[in-house]
């Protein structure tokens, strides 16, 4: 039996797009809150896969985010620490994005990088949590910080109260999430992450992620979590301490 495969390839050109509001007081120092902008395209049957959950959910919270920092700016609440909105490309790709912003070319050094909050996936529902829908699943923030993860809480328990399920933060996860989204390139440098998920659906990676299925009371909760959080971050007096080491 033989088999003759072809394969080409072409190469692309696609951006990260970033801004930034510098701090008031440690502009040296950042934190970068992040999402992505790419989906998975046009199926072989020419079906479009809209992406509203994934990661629709996510830049618009980033958006959202970003403008309230603004407009804490704008009244005269600047953060302690600069923010960077980090918009990144090719995470269906491998995590490309973030990789060459981490790799190659960051804007702001790493070393003086204190936190990274990344969404993805905010805006719908896990089947297995359909009787309990005020939820999000935190991966990664007791990683490298249990500073940032005691906060993560604390912060969560003033201003939203959303149950915050672990499920997928288990090292023997056999769905690995940890290792597949953007927030992993950042932890991979020793900067403490937290990755904000819904879980998947039927609609995972298909054309019925759509934004009629949308859950639009949890996304505006669950960016309210993140809001505060980096609220926190941004303008607590020392940075999130590191006090355990990367796997």
């Amino acid at each position: 039996l033989v088999a003759a495969l072809e394969s080409s390839n072409e190469p692309i050109s696609t951006e990260n797009v970033v801004a930034y509001i510098k701090g008031s007081e440690k502009p040296e120092e950042y934190l970068v809150i992040s999402s992505h902008l790419d989906h998975i395209g046009v199926s072989k049957d020419g079906s479009i896969n809209n992406g509203a959950d994934d990661d629709g959910s996510g830049s618009v919270a980033l958006l959202e985010i970003a403008e309230a920092f603004q407009t804490a700016v704008e009244a005269g609440q600047r953060p302690k620490r600069s923010v960077v909105f980090l918009h990144v490309t090719g995470e269906e790709k491998g995590l490309l994005g973030s990789r060459y912003y981490t790799d190659y070319d960051p804007i702001f050094p790493l070393e003086k990088t204190v936190a990274n909050l990344n969404i993805d996936m905010i805006g719908r529902i896990d089947p297995n949590r359909e009787g309990d829908r005020n939820y999000v699943y935190l991966i990664g923030s007791d990683k490298l910080s249990s500073d940032l993860h005691e906060l993560s809480e604390a912060i969560n328990e003033k201003y939203t109260n959303i149950a915050l399920d672990y499920t997928y933060n288990d090292e023997n996860d056999p769905n690995r999430f940890y290792y597949r989204s953007d927030h992993y390139n950042f932890a991979k440098n020793n900067i403490p992450i937290i990755f904000y998920f819904n879980g998947t659906h039927e609609d995972y990676h298909r054309p019925g992620d759509t934004p009629d299925k949308i859950n639009y009371d949890l996304l505006t909760n669950r960016t309210k979590l993140v809001f505060h959080t980096a609220w926190a971050v941004a303008n607590r007096n020392e940075r999130v301490a590191v006090d355990k080491v990367s796997k």
